[in-house]
């Protein structure tokens, strides 16, 4: 499991439904958050949480350009690369944390990604969920 630790910047709410802004360190991430109204309605800009997110949740990306709708892209550089048959895990450091995405060995192989390659991780915002931080 992926963590970005981070601090609310803000919240918008309508019914059950909430779109939650993170900022960590610098960057921004969102989160969108089906069934969670009545939780969302006791968070406050400024209050540390974290974003969890799951390595197959993770899609990458080399030399990524123009619009694309996902909120949550992450640039980083490959620092591992742990090729299985069919499936293969990719890390990558971003802003000195380290990301995971489990991709096909097949799109690894397609994208040639090697250690040192710059890449993008992408994760639509629903699959970003957010807890309340306690110290780590």
């Amino acid at each position: 499991m992926n963590r970005l630790r981070g601090e609310i910047s803000a919240i918008e709410s309508c019914g059950s439904v909430a779109l939650v802004d993170v900022r960590v360190g610098e960057r921004r991430y969102a989160a969108t958050l089906l069934g969670a109204g009545g939780k969302a309605a006791s968070w406050r800009p400024g209050q540390a949480i974290s974003l969890l997110f799951n390595e197959t949740e993770v899609a990458l990306a080399k030399n990524l350009t123009g619009l694309i709708s996902l909120r949550n892209r992450l640039p980083g550089t490959v620092t591992a690369v742990e090729r299985g048959q069919v499936l293969s895990r990719v890390c990558f450091d971003v802003d000195g944390i380290e990301v995971a995405a489990v991709i096909t060995s097949r799109s690894l192989d397609m994208l040639a990604l090697a250690i040192g390659d710059r890449v993008e991780g992408l994760v639509k915002a629903n699959e970003m969920h957010v807890v309340e931080d306690v110290a780590p």
